[in-house]
Order: C-alpha cells, then sequence, then structure tokens
C-alpha cells in the first residue's frame, strides 16, 4: 500500500502542513517507526518526540498551534481515531472464515444454529445451546448446555462458555477464556470447606470485547452481568454477581471480588484489585495497582492502597520519598540536642 500524505489527509479528514505529495507505505509507533511510516502524536506532551522520530510524516492535534515540525504532518481533531483508521488501511486483509460446521465439530441435535456460521474443529455445542446467524466459532470452544451466543459474534479457539450462559451480539472473546466458572464460594465449619453451589449465570450484554485468560464466574444466585460496549483486558478476573457497567475499560490483571457494582464508563488500570461488595460509580477512574476497599461516588481518581484521591496520594508519595532526608535531619537534631545537655551538664 502506497499513500500520499494530502490522500491521508482527506480519509482522516485533516490539514496536511508541509509536503502533502510524501508517500507513507507503512504505519508505526514513533519510536519504532522508519523512512516511509506515518506516526502519531496524540498528547502535546510527547510532540519533542516528533524531532526525534525516523518517520516521513506524522498525525498531530490540530491543538498544537505555532509549533513547527521537521516532517511532515496531518493536523486533526483526534489523532487517536485518525491514526486507528490510517492503520486499518494498511493492514493486512482481515481473515475470512470458511462457512459451515466442521465434520469434527460435536454439535447437538438439540441446539439452535442460525445461517452462515462458522464452526470450526473440535468444537463442542451442547443440548439446547444456541448459535446466532454469522457468529464465529474457532477451533476447540466449548458452549455449554443451554448457553447463548448472539450474532455476529468472534469467539476465539479454546474458549469456555459453560451451562445456561448468555453472550449478547457481535461479541469478541479471545482465546483461553471462561464464561461461566464457579464463583468462589464456601462454608467452612470446623476447618472444612463446603462447597456453596453456584447456580446463577454470566450474562454478557452486546458489543463487549474480553481478551485472553479472562475469567468471569458466575453468580451463587441470579447473573454477573457485563453490560454493553465494555472493554475487558487479559487476564482479568471477575468474580460472582459482580457487575460491570457499560463501557467500561479494564485492564490487565485487575482482580474484582465479589458482588461489586461497578458503574458505567469506568477505567480501570492494571493489577487494580477491589474488594468485594462495594459500589463503584460512574466514571470513576481507578490507576494501575490501587486496592479499592470503600465505595467510590461517581467521578472519583484514585490509586494507591488503600485507594484515595489521586492527588493527595501523589502528594504522600512525594512527602514519602522525603524521609530519608527528614530522618537525616532528625539525628542531626538529636545529637546537636545530645551536645547541649553535655554542655549544660557540664556548666552546671
Amino acid at each position: 500500500m502506497r499513500l500520499t500524505l494530502k490522500k491521508i489527509a482527506e480519509l482522516v479528514g485533516g490539514e496536511v502542513v508541509g509536503d502533502g505529495g510524501t508517500v507513507v507505505t507503512g504505519v508505526s509507533g514513533i519510536k519504532e517507526a522508519k523512512e516511509g511510516d506515518i506516526t502519531f502524536v496524540a498528547s502535546e506532551r510527547y510532540a519533542s518526540l516528533i524531532d526525534e522520530t525516523g518517520a516521513s510524516a506524522a498525525v498531530v492535534s490540530l491543538n498544537e498551534e505555532g509549533r513547527k515540525y521537521c516532517i511532515p504532518v496531518v493536523k486533526v481533531k483526534n489523532p487517536d481515531l485518525a491514526f486507528v483508521r490510517i492503520v486499518e488501511s494498511f493492514a493486512p486483509k482481515p481473515v475470512e472464515f470458511a462457512k459451515g460446521i466442521h465434520e469434527t465439530a460435536t454439535v447437538s441435535s438439540s441446539a439452535k444454529v442460525g445461517e452462515d456460521v462458522t464452526i470450526q474443529p473440535n468444537c463442542v455445542v451442547e443440548d439446547g445451546a444456541e448459535v446466532g446467524d454469522g457468529t464465529v466459532l474457532c477451533a476447540g470452544v466449548y458452549v455449554g448446555h443451554y448457553a447463548s451466543v448472539g450474532k455476529n459474534c468472534l469467539i476465539y479457539p479454546a474458549v469456555c462458555i459453560r451451562e445456561r450462559c448468555v453472550v449478547g451480539d457481535r461479541a469478541i472473546i479471545h482465546s483461553n477464556t471462561v464464561v461461566g466458572s464457579d464463583g468462589f464460594g464456601y462454608s467452612t465449619i470446623r476447618g472444612v470447606h463446603y462447597k456453596i453451589p453456584q447456580v446463577g449465570i454470566v450474562e454478557i450484554e452486546s458489543d463487549v470485547e474480553i481478551g485472553a485468560n479472562v475469567t468471569v464466574d458466575r453468580a451463587r444466585f441470579g447473573r454477573t452481568l457485563i453490560k454493553k460496549g465494555a472493554k475487558i483486558d487479559n487476564m482479568v478476573q471477575i468474580a460472582h454477581n459482580v457487575t460491570i457497567g457499560e463501557n467500561c475499560v479494564i485492564a490487565a490483571q485487575t482482580g474484582i471480588a465479589g458482588s461489586t457494582m461497578i458503574g458505567d464508563n469506568v477505567q480501570i488500570g492494571g493489577q487494580a484489585g477491589i474488594t468485594g461488595h462495594l459500589v463503584i460509580g460512574n466514571n470513576v477512574k481507578i490507576a494501575g495497582r490501587s486496592g479499592v476497599t470503600k465505595d467510590l461516588a461517581d467521578d472519583a481518581c484514585v490509586s494507591g492502597f488503600p485507594a484515595q484521591d489521586r492527588t493527595k496520594e501523589l502528594k504522600d508519595m512525594a512527602s514519602l520519598r522525603k524521609l530519608p532526608d527528614l530522618l537525616g535531619q532528625v539525628k542531626k537534631l538529636e545529637e546537636r540536642v545530645r551536645e547541649l545537655e553535655r554542655e549544660a551538664e557540664n556548666d552546671s
């Protein structure tokens, strides 16, 4: 693929500054880019990296007024979104899955399979299960008894969707994820752990994407719910009876304990931990590696352990870094006090 910068600007609705005839043959990150590549800068604080990049062109924000660039640029309102469109233009053609049911797949006679589906080798679709029109089940996918997968879903290899669980339309679930594993519930009597039956389900609404090696536990009663538009990274643990609101974004290795309610448009950084039975409001931002132990109101921004207001936590961390110097000063003061005490004793 070869496109001029002028053509790329037309594609993304941007404004060229510099040579619009610059030929672009690929896309890359700003540090990895080489001659012929186009890259992007989404934030003003990284704009200086353009002076060091090997790229032939870049996508920048319209807000960058007055800055001079050493390479041609395309100015747009949203560099992130514009670069996505450019990547799509240069990306390889999407993989096309052959329609039909492979001879090695096991599909129950009582299962309902829609039109134009793809069911690849060694898939299992159990009694009473449903697979919607246009859905792709890649090799080794398991759809349990009476489970339902919606229309135009893409379920990657080795995903397990257990009994009675529901997956909405246009969902994407990556390899080795388990939807509907038993919730972690036991009653301990005289040191013996007795398993508490987990008889609920998992319900995933439409347009949700779930990464690889994610576990979503079924509810003890009722449902564990992931609402529409949520995006979940790899290796996330979602415990029983959790609710995740619309359009949430949850980064890798996050753990959410049982019965926690998470509002809409919440952003959770990697390796965050959230204890059970909490209520997290709408539009909350939780920084990576935070430990959330209390309810959070709408629009809160927190970090640290235990998680607290982000601004306060940063001030606390800055103060902690001063402790070695403060301890040194205290030691000097203690020594000076001892000297004064000795002088006072000599005078007396």
